[in-house]
């Protein structure tokens, strides 16, 4: 085959895409204009109720979401209010240790234990709870806040913590405090 041919044949190929595109395109036309319009209401019809259902469920996924924010929000604002608390917790774990020491001051201990426990108790119905640490546990960078180290005692306290200078809290499953321990070098 020669090159002229071989470019009749696009050509011929060419004209013939475009008449198939033009035929098809007529056929489509004369089918919507052949449909009845009870057909055509159909359609319409089918078309509003598929847009119904989509807005329906954009409306449930939108209800859904500002559902899950607004627990989220109400867990966030008691998050302030026992941040603010914490350090009022501290000073009467404080309190509580230098009473201990007074063997005269029985009564004041007394009381100040069961103002400090009620105070526990009910931030504890409102979701906070102890990070328990223990001396001698492995020190974690993600778990723990370290803000000194010291030579360690023993060998075996290397890398380990050594001592416990502020507890850490949670709230539900959020920390809102790290422990602040001290770690042996």
């Amino acid at each position: 085959m020669s090159k002229k041919d071989k470019s009749t044949n696009v050509e011929d190929q060419h004209v013939e895409d475009q008449t198939t595109a033009t035929i098809e395109g007529d056929v489509e036309e004369e089918t919507q204009e052949a449909k009845s319009p009870e057909e055509q209401l159909q359609d319409q019809l089918a078309a509003e109720k598929e847009k119904f259902l989509r807005l329906f469920a954009e409306f449930e996924n939108y209800k859904k979401r500002t559902t899950k924010e607004r627990i989220e929000l109400f867990k966030t604002a008691s998050q302030d209010v026992m941040v603010s608390m914490l350090p009022v917790l501290d000073d009467f774990e404080r309190a509580l240790t230098h009473i201990e020491d007074d063997k005269e001051a029985e009564e004041l201990r007394k009381g100040v234990l069961l103002i400090y426990n009620k105070l526990v108790n009910t931030l504890e119905q409102k979701g906070l709870s102890k990070i328990e640490v223990n001396k001698g546990e492995v020190f974690n960078a993600d778990d723990h806040e370290a803000i000194t180290q010291i030579p360690a005692p023993t060998d075996d306290l290397k890398g380990k913590i050594i001592d416990v200078v502020e507890r850490g809290y949670k709230l539900g499953d959020k920390v809102i405090r790290f422990p602040k321990v001290v770690i042996g070098q």
